[in-house]
């Protein structure tokens, strides 16, 4: 996940304010430059916490909590924030702190809860046991590195939720089995194809790979039925948290973020029908087949 970050120091502060106290039990800072230094310590500690969670899937609203949370337990009050889908913009000072900035664009994000959990759990743990700033700055780096789940794992995770689906819709044993291995097909190549594509033409490369699968599976006998075997793993393709995310963003008045992940998802949407609808045209057209 690519961070650009801009930190810009906008003036000291007024007639040297007094010092707020680390009441982690550290070392709070001093007037001057200790002062100034203490307080990029905490905005920067408050940021990495902000990117973890907007990096990882979290909301808007949980984001700025976070972030307000971390400021004010350290004594920055003056913190505001201003949180994007793909950015974030903190800014602090007043007559008793001195003033200063920090925005990090966040071009891309990816979905891991586990993240999120981690960085809400100690961000309500700060004030429970008192971690000082660097504590917080090193378990949020131990966060980030984080491991994820095996390729192998989830590429069986996800031939099992297509048989799942496939169940659902009604799909008979031999669709359910058929099913499971387009599963694995397509989102070994979503993990290992799809990243050097543009997001658009890997969701329509990806749309196209199903239908190929299922009409492939169909015609030789394996599957059933054609419609419960392509929209059981169309499904493993559906932004549910973009999409979910979005609404809960435009419930909470972030309307410009929630405006802005509803149409992530439905871009998605789109490119994996047109994918989808431009094989089925093809096999229909030139092929003779049938449409769904």
């Amino acid at each position: 996940m690519e961070i650009r970050d801009q930190y810009k120091n906008t003036g000291p502060a007024e007639n040297g304010g007094p010092a707020a106290a680390d009441p982690a039990g550290g070392e709070g800072p001093g007037d001057g430059n200790a002062n100034v230094n203490y307080q990029r310590q905490v905005l920067d500690t408050a940021m990495k916490a902000g990117c973890l969670l907007l990096g990882n899937g979290a909301e808007i609203f949980r984001v700025e909590e976070t972030i307000q949370r971390i400021c004010c337990h350290y004594g920055v009050e003056s913190a505001s924030t201003f949180v994007l889908s793909n950015g974030i913009f903190i800014t602090a000072g007043s007559r008793e702190e001195p003033y200063y900035s920090s925005v990090r664009h966040l071009p891309s994000w990816v979905t891991r809860l586990d993240k999120v959990t981690a960085v809400n759990q100690l961000s309500r743990e700060i004030e429970e046991k008192g971690y000082s700033v660097e504590e917080v700055r090193r378990r949020l780096e131990k966060i980030e590195q984080l491991p994820g789940r095996p390729k192998a794992a989830q590429i069986l995770v996800a031939g099992a939720a297509c048989a799942c689906f496939c169940f659902l819709f009604g799909g008979s044993v031999k669709d359910i089995i058929a099913d499971f291995f387009t599963g694995l097909a397509v989102y070994a190549f979503v993990l290992m194809v799809c990243g050097h594509f543009s997001k658009i033409t890997g969701n329509v490369l990806s749309g196209a790979l199903i239908v190929l699968c299922c009409l492939f599976f169909y015609h030789c006998g394996i599957g059933e039925h054609l419609r419960p075997l392509v929209m059981g793993t169309i499904l493993l393709l559906v932004p549910g948290l973009p999409f979910t995310n979005g609404i809960r963003d435009l419930a909470d008045g972030d309307y410009i973020s929630g405006a802005v992940r509803l149409l992530d998802a439905v871009l998605v949407f789109m490119s994996v029908g047109a994918g989808a609808g431009a094989v089925f045209l093809v096999y229909h057209h030139l092929l003779g087949g049938v449409l769904l």
